[in-house]
């Protein structure tokens, strides 16, 4: 889907497909690019949300118009740093623990009917299957 979507830009749409995956077809060097930029990438985000949270406390919320709002910009304070970490520490403690104890808590119970070649799952009947 990415390649077809790069593909799609005129004039350097094959230049950014051969740049990004190396190339149209499924090769090492493809999967190998492709694994790495789905490793890559949550990370990647991870450090914009920490640096994201690091200028706003430092900074306060302010609106995009410019207004100065200096009354109610919130300062920067070790009280909010902790809150953040130890709700970040909350959430991954307590996501872990789901995943751990009871990984199948949120999953799809369809994930356990057993596979019928002859039928066509509810989830993906199109919409003119019954017509």
């Amino acid at each position: 889907v990415i390649t077809n979507l790069l593909s799609a830009i005129p004039y350097i749409g094959k230049t950014l497909v051969y740049w990004l995956w190396g190339g149209f077809s499924v090769s090492n060097a493809t999967l190998s690019r492709f694994f790495v930029l789905h490793f890559v990438l949550p990370f990647a985000i991870m450090a914009l949300v920490v640096i994201h949270l690091l200028f706003l406390h430092e900074t306060g919320s302010n609106n995009p118009l410019g207004i100065s709002s200096n009354v109610n910009l919130i300062p920067f304070h070790v009280f909010y740093t902790v809150k953040d970490v130890v709700g970040f520490i909350i959430l991954s403690i307590s996501l872990t623990l789901i995943c751990l104890f009871s990984p199948n808590l949120l999953t799809d119970p369809e994930n356990y009917i057993p596979a019928n070649p002859l039928s066509t799952p509810v989830h993906i009947q199109p919409e003119w299957y019954f017509l």
